[in-house]
């Protein structure tokens, strides 16, 4: 949409305005308001926003028509911030053990690059994991998992595990990025921005995309805001980070002294205001800002109930594990997600950090895995169970894998794993994934792909072809050109598709 189109429609919206305020009684609210303006724009411009290329304007609730149909509603996004070893927990490599402290073949590195880390290590010794590993059933011809994920393996008729995983970055914060944003440089949105942005949400009391971060046992990586940012999508569609503690957003409760009677007065008054200054600059950013002030408002009331675990049944809470009374643990954030999903919030990320595991990494991955076996697979086992879990795409990833040299001093007991892009082990369950399978292969070092490989756009493709959106389909004009999730790359993955 070119400046000039963008300029008529923001016309025709301030003279709808102005027309219905002749009739709407004062006590509308603006989020009304807001919502009958988006739909007179979308009949203006003869499309609703998300439904072509080159589309702008924030998604209407029940206004934007699926490219395809759905297999899902909503996306959970477990996101293991550091990059856990995939060699130690889901790609099974008994074979490593004859080889335990041999040098990594050059035929099997290949000349590719190491980190600033590792690039001055005179050897690369190989070390295999010290972790055993179970023999689980699913739905082909069985799948090994680290005794490490017990409650894990457990779920695994549930569970389509990608061995073959890989990814441009090589460092933490482009890495991060590239899983959250489909690039390695800041200031693209967010894959919840995205789905915000493409459709809307279920629950107007809540956002459509919410953030829950849990603190690990190892060395943790820099989180930044902007993971969750919507770059340059409309503010509305940026992730809400939900707090541990009495406050889960903060500035949300009302200052002492300030009933919600005056609340609503004040909210009426500041949109009267930013009406006044929308007609006069016509920014968008201003009715994002009205929008966020109302769904603020209707917060007060949905996040108390959302956050109070009361209701829930003792055998749930024991099913989740001990933590799960502990605000901000990985427990009480996975179960906070189930109640996320079930209230219709789009898509919910979490955030478990302390997968850095360059040293010691026995010792880590030990207490970053009893941390997080239980609660991830109680969760999809709740979704199942209330009939969720058709209807949500759950995925759980790192940034990139491990490798299968030691960084460092080898030993016995202990030994610690530099980066690895290459390949790594992601797994997905619920709606439209095949269930109880495993996808591509890797070599005999876990460290090149040597079956069905899959980068981050072709995940990012295929998870929005499941909720719905053809991922060439959904973009928005910024600075003169067409932007997308996956770029100008992505493309299916049929073979993990039900």
């Amino acid at each position: 949409m070119d400046p000039l189109e963008q300029h008529y429609l923001d016309m025709t919206r301030r003279r709808f305005f102005g027309l219905a305020g002749k009739t709407l009684s004062a006590g509308l609210g603006a989020a009304a308001v807001a919502s009958l303006m988006g739909r007179a724009a979308s009949a203006y411009a003869g499309q609703p926003p998300t439904a072509a290329a080159g589309a702008a304007g924030p998604a209407v609730r029940g206004a934007v028509p699926l490219h395809v149909p759905a297999k899902a509603k909503r996306v959970i996004y477990m996101h293991m911030e550091g990059a856990p070893s995939q060699l130690d927990l889901f790609d099974y490599k008994p074979g490593l053990i004859s080889r335990f402290n041999e040098d990594l073949p050059d035929s099997i590195r290949q000349g590719q690059r190491f980190t600033g880390m590792t690039s001055g290590q005179q050897r690369f010794p190989v070390a295999p994991s010290m972790f055993k590993f179970n023999r689980h059933e699913n739905n082909q011809d069985g799948v090994h998992i680290s005794e490490l994920m017990p409650h894990t393996g457990g779920m695994a008729k549930e569970l389509c595990f990608i061995h073959s995983m890989h990814t441009d970055a090589i460092n933490h914060e482009p890495g991060i990025t590239f899983l959250q944003t489909g690039n390695q440089q800041p200031g693209r949105p967010a894959f919840g921005s995205w789905m915000s942005y493409g459709l809307g949400t279920d629950n107007e009391n809540l956002p459509a995309f919410v953030v829950l971060i849990s603190q690990g046992f190892g060395n943790v990586q820099a989180l930044s805001a902007r993971f969750w940012g919507s770059g340059f999508l409309p503010s509305e569609h940026q992730g809400c980070r939900l707090r541990a503690g009495a406050d889960p957003v903060l500035y949300l409760r009302d200052p002492s002294g300030v009933t919600r009677d005056d609340r609503r007065k004040m909210l009426d008054l500041v949109a009267d205001l930013n009406e006044q200054e929308n007609q006069r600059g016509m920014d968008p950013e201003i009715r994002a800002r009205v929008a966020q002030y109302e769904l603020a408002y209707r917060m007060q009331m949905s996040v108390p109930d959302l956050t109070d675990f009361s209701g829930e049944s003792e055998e749930t809470l024991a099913m989740y594990g001990p933590e799960v009374r502990k605000p901000g643990t990985f427990a009480a954030n996975c179960l906070l997600a189930r109640r996320l999903s079930e209230r219709g919030v789009r898509f919910v990320q979490l955030y478990m950090r302390g997968w850095d595991a360059h040293n010691n990494l026995p010792k880590e991955i030990r207490l970053q895995s009893a941390a997080v076996d239980q609660p991830q697979a109680a969760l999809i086992r709740d979704l199942k169970q209330r009939g969720l879990l058709d209807e949500t795409l759950v995925l759980w990833a790192g940034e990139f894998g491990r490798t299968v040299y030691s960084q460092g001093t080898l030993s016995s007991d202990n030994y610690g794993r530099d980066h690895h892009p290459r390949c790594f082990t992601v797994w997905l369950a619920g709606g439209g994934i095949k269930p109880g399978i495993t996808y591509g292969k890797t070599d005999d070092y876990s460290y090149n792909i040597v079956d069905k490989p899959v980068d981050v756009h072709d995940l990012h493709a295929t998870m929005m072809r499941l909720l719905g959106m053809d991922h060439e389909r959904l973009t928005y004009r910024h600075q003169g050109r067409d932007f997308r999730l996956t770029d100008v790359f992505g493309k299916l993955v049929p073979g993990i598709m039900a």
